[in-house]
């Protein structure tokens, strides 16, 4: 017996110094009671996750030993991933704390602060993420995410929107005097032209995707339809796609409403971001043309209390909507991506809260997690490295101490955490 966990040892170690040009890679050894792969609907029991470096080495082998992580009384998941975030943004309920972050925080104190945002979402078990756009802090995003890459602060993955795109008269801060030069939270465009040199700004400048709003103001009408203005026109909008798929980046969608979300889908973008309203055509031509979907559900309650309260009625009954049309896109089989809108609620309140409305709007708990987990990380393109617990794939690993395909609002409880194959979390 002691010659075989000699020979384990030694070989072990001989993989190591192969691996890392004679520099050991660390073995480490993830005890887990039950394992939801990210993929299957079904959970593992009893599983060992062997862990080289930063990568997963193998998936159900027996201890052979290095050090060992004990998780055998918590279910493991892959990493989880927020496909709709804003870091940069301390919660929005009204539209005036809004306009104090742009007037009254500086950009480098509101950096400071998604520091400690990215810390938190890391913490709360999401180790991956897609922030679409700083909201007025210009291209902080792609140093954020280079400093996390670069092991300079803790964080998850990034995949950043820059400055996001709108049209003149149509997104915050508004409603000043014209003589009074006040910041926006986009980057202003006008016409196809100004629209294309915008996007080749904002890859030039670091961006992983653009973001565009499609449209505002909006309005339910007598027949239950959410209806809105249109921002950009269809010449604008198609010619922001075509710029950014020329240059091999994807577009994401503000689009809330009938018209906005048409058009979007019409021009080709690569997600609908928030969809309270989405005609049965456009569902089925998102399914057609792989569109994404993500819906943000839990910011629209969130949002309603505090604009129903400044007199916008319109925002309670966004919600009843919204649930028919997550439904409907259910129903379709549309790719429904996990995204939160966290930032348009105070990064205190744990984005996981979002899996328990989709379960309530019909979801399975293996669907919410998946949308989280394997769909989020294809609408990111990192398909390859993170999404799901496989040999080959990045040691993003969260536990969670209960079962959440029984209750899935357990995701709100992650007290293990492992990014890259470093624990940031344990129980």
């Amino acid at each position: 017996m002691r010659f075989a966990i000699h020979l384990a040892f030694s070989w072990s170690l001989l993989v190591g110094l192969v691996a890392g040009l004679g520099q050991p890679v660390h073995i480490t050894y993830i005890q887990c009671g039950s394992l939801i792969d990210g993929k299957a609907d079904q959970a593992r029991k009893n599983v060992v996750i062997v862990i080289e470096g930063e990568e997963i080495k193998e998936v159900g082998a027996a201890r052979t030993g290095g050090e060992v992580i004990d998780l055998s009384s918590e279910t493991c998941l892959p990493g989880l991933i927020d496909a709709h975030t804003h870091l940069f943004l301390q919660g929005d309920i009204t539209a005036a704390e809004y306009d104090v972050q742009l007037l009254k925080q500086s950009p480098e104190y509101r950096t400071i602060l998604a520091t400690v945002n990215a810390r938190r979402a890391l913490e709360y078990g999401f180790t991956a993420i897609r922030d679409v756009e700083t909201e007025g802090a210009g291209y902080a995003d792609v140093d954020l995410r280079n400093a996390i890459n670069r092991g300079v602060v803790p964080g998850p993955r990034m995949e950043v929107a820059t400055r996001a795109l709108d049209v003149t008269g149509a997104y915050p801060l508004l409603g000043y005097a014209p003589n009074v030069a006040v910041p926006h939270g986009v980057q202003v465009v006008d016409g196809p032209d100004d629209a294309r040199r915008a996007v080749r700004e904002q890859i030039m400048y670091g961006a992983d995707w653009i973001k565009v709003y499609s449209d505002r103001s909006y309005r339910v009408r007598s027949d239950g339809v959410l209806d809105d203005i249109p921002t950009f026109t269809m010449e604008e909008l198609r010619a922001v796609v075509d710029e950014a798929h020329r240059e091999r980046h994807k577009v994401a969608s503000h689009a809330m409403a009938l018209n906005g979300v048409h058009n979007s889908v019409e021009a080709g973008v690569d997600s609908i971001e928030h969809g309270n309203y989405i005609a049965d055509a456009d569902l089925k031509a998102m399914v057609s043309n792989g569109i994404y979907y993500v819906p943000t559900i839990f910011v629209g309650e969130y949002v309603a209390q505090g604009r129903a309260a400044e007199g916008a009625r319109v925002w309670p009954q966004m919600l009843k909507i919204h649930e028919g049309t997550f439904r409907r896109a259910l129903k379709a089989g549309v790719k429904i991506a996990f995204g939160t809108d966290a930032g348009g609620f105070a990064w205190t309140e744990n984005p996981a809260k979002e899996f328990g409305y989709m379960v309530r709007w019909g979801m399975t708990p293996a669907q919410a997690i998946r949308s989280a987990t394997s769909v989020a990380s294809e609408l990111m393109e990192m398909q390859e490295k993170i999404g799901s617990i496989e040999a080959g794939k990045y040691a993003d690993i969260v536990a969670v101490p209960g079962d959440p395909l029984a209750d899935i609002t357990v995701l709100e409880k992650v007290n293990f955490v492992m990014k890259n194959g470093v624990v940031y979390k344990h129980p």
